[in-house]
């Protein structure tokens, strides 16, 4: 088992206490807050501000907020303010925190593993059409995020939420983040190992746990043991990758320090193989690893990989098996490459039982709480009350027998849920963006959904696998590095000298086929009016230009400046 200190706010040194404050590593001694965050963290555990809201904020409304409660701790219930309207992109890093919060919020219901029922869904679809203005986007982490929330509902939103088994602990915050999983696992027929049961016992020990309340920044997870790499693990704190081991059989390979925003990092493999029983305990001591040595001075090097880079991949596991589990780990196998590009379960598939799960495709993630209940309403009449989120902004019906498929497939294009949908409508993802991200700088659910409709129209034709990512800011919740065409948003200056919306672009980035960051061209930028232009002009060059079989991130490494612009 994993070693972890009573009491996480006070953990036994493992080194000679320094005098210096260094980069305020706890297991180093040093103790004493270096930021704002890190006080108010130390000052009240943001597990405790659900009393709070439940008992004072709820009743005297938002102006009772306390700051630190407002801005910090209440992110631990998944509550974030949501952004002022009217306040354009120039405005987002000059402002003040209390000029950009509205009185309204961002509520994240986390879903580990992407696993729902048709009864969770229709709650979900009816919290949606009450209090959120109907809003409720699918997000790249396979949860569902709500806007327009007021304080005064949270109480009531809650209960009703765990009265279906569902809750926003630990969703956003300084914590253990949802856990992604693959959404076909215990039912695909090329399944390596089904990693639930592991995703449930970390629930169990981690979530709410006071213990790992406290992290230096957020902590993101992924358990699948599909062979399509279906849960973006390079890009993970921590990642547990089905493999099959020549003595040990199925298991899984571990990847820890992964990340993008504006120091993008692909995770490195510690050449271990874990088997299924051993990962929640691989889990404790690389999240416990991450609490007491992470960096705590500078938010900006806060996450896990910035230790990884700096401690190596061999001392990292070195520390794990001597420090955190008392034993050696199992040397393992890198995961295979993925047979397919496509690692989103769109479409038509049998399962391990004969029977089928369906995946279709919203624009962006981009549904409503309307839209949400239909789709619970077919669910549960074409299947077993089993659904799934993806980690591509997708959805899934489980276990729908062969009788039924066509129907159900009639009923989710009639609410244009597409399940075989075109490359574009396949391939574009978008974060939330300037209507409501404090962080954003330019428009992009509209706008990826406008884009859809454009290439759709003017290249029917296409038909190779494309993904096009796009980011109100620079950190890459859309994840842009790792996209074909990733699209970082930015203010620009038009042909007749405006300041206008628009992208700086990377071209040729990936996941899962020979991992990478795209190119950078120098100067290469398109304003928000001009990216159907844009993507249309350089996936032409591109099908000129590929070579057979050449996957666009192929053809965009080597092609020159002139045809990328």
């Amino acid at each position: 088992m994993a070693a972890t200190p009573e009491k996480p706010s006070t953990p036994t040194p493992r080194r000679k206490v320094s005098r210096h404050r260094g980069e305020g590593q706890w297991a180093v001694g040093h103790f004493t807050p270096l930021n704002g965050n890190e006080q108010f963290k130390k000052d009240d555990d943001g597990l405790h501000v659900r009393a709070r809201i439940e008992t004072i904020y709820s009743k005297a409304g938002f102006d009772s907020i306390d700051p630190n409660d407002l801005r910090g701790r209440m992110r631990w219930w998944g509550l974030y303010t949501q952004r002022k309207p009217g306040i354009d992109g120039g405005k987002t890093a000059i402002l003040e925190p209390e000029e950009l919060d509205d009185e309204y919020f961002m509520l994240r219901v986390r879903i580990d593993g992407g696993r729902l029922t048709t009864e969770q869904l229709r709650v979900i679809g009816e919290i949606s059409q009450e209090f959120a203005r109907g809003t409720a986007d699918i997000t790249d982490r396979q949860n569902i995020q709500y806007h327009w929330i007021r304080i005064e509902d949270v109480p009531e939103i809650w209960r009703r939420l765990e009265e279906v088994g569902l809750s926003t602990t630990e969703a956003c915050g300084d914590t253990p983040r949802v856990i992604l999983g693959s959404p076909v696992a215990g039912i695909a027929e090329d399944e390596i190992i089904d990693g639930t049961p592991a995703i449930d016992e970390i629930q169990r020990r981690i979530v709410g746990n006071p213990d790992f309340s406290n992290l230096p920044r957020k902590f993101k997870s992924a358990i699948s043991g599909s062979p399509s790499l279906d849960v973006a693990h390079e890009i993970n704190d921590i990642a547990f990758v089905g493999v099959d081991h020549p003595e040990h059989g199925p298991g899984f390979d571990l990847w820890v320090g992964g990340g993008l925003s504006t120091n993008p990092k692909i995770g490195q493999r510690l050449g271990a193989w874990v088997p299924l029983d051993e990962v929640p305990d691989i889990y404790t001591g690389v999240i416990s690893i991450f609490r007491d040595y992470g960096y705590r001075r500078l938010r900006t090097r806060a996450r896990l990989k910035f230790l990884l880079a700096d401690w190596g991949a061999e001392k990292f596991r070195r520390i794990l098996e001597d420090e955190y589990l008392e034993r050696k780990l199992v040397d393992g196998p890198a995961p295979e490459q993925p047979v397919h590009r496509w690692r989103d379960h769109v479409g038509v598939h049998r399962q391990r039982d004969g029977r089928f799960y369906v995946g279709f495709a919203p624009r962006v993630g981009r549904v409503d709480g309307t839209t949400l209940t239909k789709i619970a309403e077919l669910a549960r009449a074409h299947g077993s009350g089993r659904l799934r989120t993806t980690a591509e902004q997708k959805m899934i019906v489980l276990d729908v027998t062969e009788d039924r498929v066509d129907s159900l497939v009639a009923g989710l294009e009639a609410l244009d849920l597409r399940v075989s949908p075109s490359p574009f409508r396949r391939g574009t993802m978008a974060c939330t963006g300037i209507e409501f991200c404090k962080l954003a700088i330019v428009e992009t659910k509209r706008r990826g959904a406008t884009l859809i409709d454009e290439l759709e129209r003017r290249i029917p034709e296409f038909d190779e696998p494309i993904t096009i990512n796009l980011n109100g800011c620079p950190n890459a919740c859309a994840r842009i590095q790792t996209a074909d065409i990733g699209l970082k948003g930015q203010l620009m200056l038009d042909k007749d000298g405006n300041q206008v919306e628009g992208f700086q672009v990377h071209l040729g980035g990936a996941l899962g086929l020979e991992a990478g960051f795209g190119r950078k061209v120098r100067g290469l930028k398109v304003t928000s009016e001009e990216l159907p232009d844009y993507v249309e002009r350089v996936l032409g060059r591109f099908q000129k230009e590929r070579a057979d079989g050449e996957r666009f991130a192929t053809w965009a490494a080597r092609a020159d400046e002139e045809a990328l612009s």
